[in-house]
């Protein structure tokens, strides 16, 4: 295994384009398990110039106002120019009601084996990853790159630099050494901005000021003499968003994970409610491999959990730890399995998964939909909890 290398990672601000397509599709399911924790719902939104597509399957009691709902996250997310906007867009929508499913049953309810008669309705393989690189037990470079991406929404919003526009993408290449981040290689910035916006010396001056250095201030890496830094390397880019490039929902589920620096299984996590096991299979994934590091039985771990359909829990649990780990890999396998219920009806009753978006009085999906959907420590999220340690170790 080579322990010295080079690896980069992404992230988008909220007004790029494929994030505003999984904003809107979350909160679409938002809106409906808000009313109806029970709701089933796929939600897919594609959107290109001035024209948002939103597709939805559903089965609810509740009733959601889906072009004003997209209206309404599109003027959030703050596109104002007359090219796209929240009040001049074209919204259409495709809405299909199907018959409610078995799945409809409130999981809190139901014993031990009530339990199992709650089934994944597709197969899957998903995958969770955790490490010791950062205090979020993820890799350092998609860590950076969402802090990164936060602080340039953040100064757009907040008007320290006001001529930008919503849409923008951060990228950081880490140097390790040894398996261990060691310096900062690279830094890259795209911004886009206003038409009046001015020269592009003074966009570089300010993003470097106000984002770049800012955001690796407090950090025990950063940036070094020999470190690249690059903001608008192709030069200014004036507005942005769906008039420069389309989106779609699910587009960036590195974003959304770890970076690509581990697998992931290629699934959009948004737009799906919390019955669909290809999206919260990862959390549960997730939150094993971090207990995982968290007990100190590896620095790496990745856990695999394959679903078929028909059938209540995963057919295949498997532990990888990439030469870091204390214990066997098959070891770790067999305590996962021992120490998590991995069943859908489990991950639903344990994560409280349909019942989020009413107890946290605010859109819970939509949140997860931009700077990913682990690490977040401000939306104290269930599968990143590390509260199985002494059960795993």
């Amino acid at each position: 295994m080579t322990r010295n290398f080079l690896f980069t990672s992404e992230s988008v601000t909220d007004g790029h384009p494929d994030k505003l397509c999984d904003q809107i599709s979350d909160a679409i399911v938002d809106r409906y398990l808000q009313q109806d924790p029970m709701s089933s719902v796929v939600a897919e939104t594609a959107v290109s110039k001035g024209i948002v597509f939103i597709a939805v399957h559903f089965s609810s009691k509740g009733s959601v106002d889906i072009p004003g709902l997209a209206r309404e996250v599109i003027r959030d997310i703050g596109y104002e120019d007359e090219s796209f906007n929240a009040r001049s867009c074209s919204v259409m929508t495709s809405l299909n009601e199907v018959p409610s499913s078995d799945l409809c049953v409130d999981e809190r309810e139901l014993d031990d084996k009530g339990l199992d008669s709650l089934t994944a309705t597709e197969h899957t393989t998903v995958f969770g990853f955790a490490c010791n690189q950062t205090e979020q037990l993820l890799p350092l470079p998609i860590v950076l790159a969402h802090d990164l991406a936060r602080q340039l929404a953040e100064v757009r919003r907040d008007g320290s630099v006001p001529y930008l526009n919503p849409d923008g993408k951060t990228q950081v290449g880490v140097e390790y050494r040894d398996n261990r981040p060691d310096r900062i290689h690279s830094v890259t910035l795209v911004a886009s901005q206003k038409k009046d916006a001015p020269a592009l010396a003074t966009l570089r001056d300010d993003l470097m000021e106000r984002v770049i250095k800012p955001t690796f201030a407090l950090g025990e890496i950063r940036p070094d003499a020999k470190t690249s830094i690059s903001i608008n390397p192709e030069g200014a880019i004036v507005l942005g968003g769906p008039r420069l490039h389309s989106g779609s929902t699910g587009r960036k589920t590195g974003v959304d994970t770890w970076g690509d620096y581990a697998r992931s299984s290629g699934s959009a996590l948004s737009g799906k409610d919390p019955t669909r096991i290809d999206r919260i299979g990862v959390y549960a994934a997730r939150h094993a491999a971090k207990n995982v590091i968290a007990a100190g039985l590896a620095d790496e771990c990745e856990v695999q959990l394959s679903y078929s359909i028909g059938l209540p829990g995963a057919v295949t649990v498997r532990a990888r730890t990439f030469g870091t780990g204390r214990v066997p890999n098959e070891e770790i396998s067999k305590r996962i399995e021992e120490t998590f219920d991995l069943r859908l009806g489990g991950i639903l009753r344990d994560f409280e998964l349909r019942w989020l978006p009413v107890q946290r009085k605010q859109d819970f999906y939509r949140r997860l939909a931009c700077y990913g959907q682990f690490g977040r420590p401000e939306l104290d999220l269930p599968w990143e909890r590390t509260d199985a340690i002494a059960r795993l170790a």
